[in-house]
Order: structure tokens, then sequence, then C-alpha cells
């Protein structure tokens, strides 16, 4: 009878409590599908132009070029190049492999210089 006299067009009549539960519900809903989301999400690598992975006799021959190269740079401090000659008897190219591996060309040169930017500043 509440029903008909004051809902004259027949709606549905919600109490404040199953609407706030319909809210939660409806948040809970979205966080899995969010967490789905994140959990399907692929790790964030970076590979530019899909280029190959280089081999120890790549690395090896990239890394005397770049050393040499920053030594021309800095040819009129010994003491520079004296580092850089120390990082290149150091300089094992299989430790090098294991913690940068499917490391391509674009790579090398970012990980060198991060290497040796304390060598030469």
């Amino acid at each position: 009878m509440f029903n008909s006299v004051n809902n004259p067009f027949g709606q549905r009549i919600e109490s404040a409590l199953s609407t706030g539960q319909e809210k939660r519900q409806q948040q809970q809903q979205e966080q899995q599908e969010e967490k789905k989301y994140l959990e399907n999400d692929d790790k964030d690598q970076v590979q530019i132009g899909e280029l190959p992975p280089l081999t120890e006799d790549e690395v090896l021959s990239m890394t005397y070029n770049y050393i040499s190269r920053l030594k021309s740079e800095h040819e009129n401090e010994p003491k520079i190049i004296e580092k850089l000659d120390k990082f290149l008897k150091k300089f094992d190219v299989m430790k090098f492999m294991k913690q940068h591996s499917g490391m391509t060309s674009a790579d090398f040169h970012m990980i060198m210089f991060n290497e040796t930017a304390n060598i030469i500043m």
C-alpha cells in the first residue's frame, strides 16, 4: 500500500543501505579489474628498433672503441687516461654480459656512459 501511494509509477524504491552496498560492490569489482590488468601487464622493457642482442666479441670491441674515444676526448688529462686504462684492465666481458643480458648496441652506449661517468668527472 505504501508503495502504490507514494510511488504511483511503480518505480523501485531503494533504501540508503542498498545503494551504499551496491556502490561498495561496484568499487570492489573495479579494483579487481584493475588488479587483473596490472597482473597481466608486461614488464617495461624497451628495445630500440628490435636490434639483435650483442655478442661477446661485439661487446669487447665496442668497449675498446668507447674507451679509446674517451681517451682522445681527455688527452690533456693524464689522471683520467690512467683511470680509463685501469677500467679496461679490470673489464670482464663475461660478467658484464651476465649483468646486462640481451643488451643491444643502443643499450651498450647508455650502460657504458653510466659505468664511466664517475671516471671522467
